[in-house]
């Protein structure tokens, strides 16, 4: 029997690595994304030239944008945000530090990957594993872009 109960905020916008976000799970079909979060403000297509054709749902308000990629049958893939109640493992993460977000992530198991500086001045930090990066600007983290697991053979690994 399913309870209607709305997830609390701090639920909502917990990131689960490799399965999504709050109610959102990788996998959803787009009817289930529209079922759960309503129309987005804007859908924007990938560029013909692109590597991967897929589309962006930005629900703008929320700070959200979902990513649906043609190969994967148009099934949820990716979530960015920049939504200032994100969380991950049960701390809130927006404008931290670089070093407050590593040392999260090492607590967790997660060996640091890959610190990119952009030219922009911001940074980024990116764990492929896990699939998840990590942008920064003047040394607080601003948004987070992660998607569902794909394993040493290129297959993509949606949640149960």
């Amino acid at each position: 029997m399913q309870h209607p109960a709305q997830p609390s905020s701090t639920d909502e916008h917990e990131i689960r690595l490799g399965t999504g976000m709050g109610p959102l799970k990788f996998g959803a079909s787009q009817d289930e994304v529209r079922s759960l979060m309503g129309e987005p403000e804007e859908i924007e297509e990938s560029e013909d030239d692109d590597e991967f054709e897929h589309q962006a749902w930005n629900y703008l308000d929320e700070g959200y944008s979902l990513y649906f990629d043609r190969e994967d049958d148009y099934r949820l893939s990716c979530i960015e945000t920049d939504h200032p109640g994100i969380r991950l493992y049960g701390e809130a993460i927006h404008g931290r530090s670089p070093e407050q977000i590593q040392e999260l992530m090492q607590r967790h198991g997660h060996e640091q990957s890959e610190i990119e500086k952009m030219d922009t001045g911001e940074m980024r930090i990116s764990y492929e594993k896990e699939m998840i990066d990590m942008y920064f600007e003047d040394e607080e983290l601003q948004f987070v872009n992660f998607g569902v697991f794909i394993d040493e053979d290129l297959e993509v690994q949606w949640p149960a």
